[in-house]
């Protein structure tokens, strides 16, 4: 299962470096992997790697080299991912995924899945109708563009005792999607990574269970 960094184009021209990690077979569709705020460290490639090992073409996109390229953090610098992340225009994220998403397309149908920041933006691509299914992983800036809806079916995963997204945050969010939210008892925020702190094993594996089952029901 090869894999390796690539260079896309966006449609302003923009160039941005992604991950990208191959089938051993003929792909059943293609996946875009959205990276948190920490860049597109080891954790992210792995889970792109991860959906190749599943059937996908998978690539993960550099979602700040506009602002800081190649830039990847411990997740212990919350202060500088942070400024990062608050410095990108939604137009220009939604032109990356694009990108991404027209690449991946080589493959048939695209998913999308995003974590933390990049859960919201996987629910962002999905009401800008780049993608045909997506699953958003603990995505709270999805609670402010409540008014779109996503063009496609989309599945979501929160934990019960994540205090950066609130249960009324979590409610909302649901309310306003027609799309399955999962809510996992015991779990924090980042609680599929293996690499920090706040990993749950078990409601990771249960999670990534889930969300093959949703990708291989609607991209086939």
């Amino acid at each position: 299962m090869p894999a390796s960094m690539i260079t896309l184009t966006a449609a302003d021209g923009h160039r941005l470096q992604a991950w990208v990690a191959q089938p051993d077979q003929s792909p059943q569709g293609g996946i875009v992997v959205i990276q948190e705020i920490f860049g597109l460290t080891d954790y992210i490639r792995r889970v792109t790697e991860d959906f190749a090992a599943a059937g996908y073409l998978a690539i993960a996109p550099a979602m700040f080299d506009r602002v800081q390229p190649q830039q990847v953090l411990d997740y212990s610098d919350f202060q500088t991912a942070r400024a990062t992340m608050e410095k990108l225009q939604r137009e220009d994220s939604i032109a990356d995924m694009s990108a991404a998403a027209g690449w991946a397309r080589q493959a048939g149908n695209v998913g999308i899945v995003g974590f933390c920041w990049g859960g919201a933006m996987a629910d962002l691509a999905a009401c800008h109708g780049l993608v045909d299914a997506g699953v958003s992983y603990y995505g709270r800036m999805t609670v402010e563009w409540l008014e779109l809806q996503p063009a496609c079916p989309m599945l979501y995963h929160y934990g019960a005792t994540d205090p950066l997204i609130p249960s009324d945050t979590v409610a909302a969010i649901s309310a306003a999607r027609d799309g399955s939210v999962h809510i996992w008892e015991g779990a924090d925020h980042g609680f599929s990574c293996p690499d920090r702190a706040t990993y749950h094993p078990e409601a990771a594996h249960e999670a990534w269970q889930i969300t093959l089952k949703f990708l291989t029901r609607h991209l086939n």
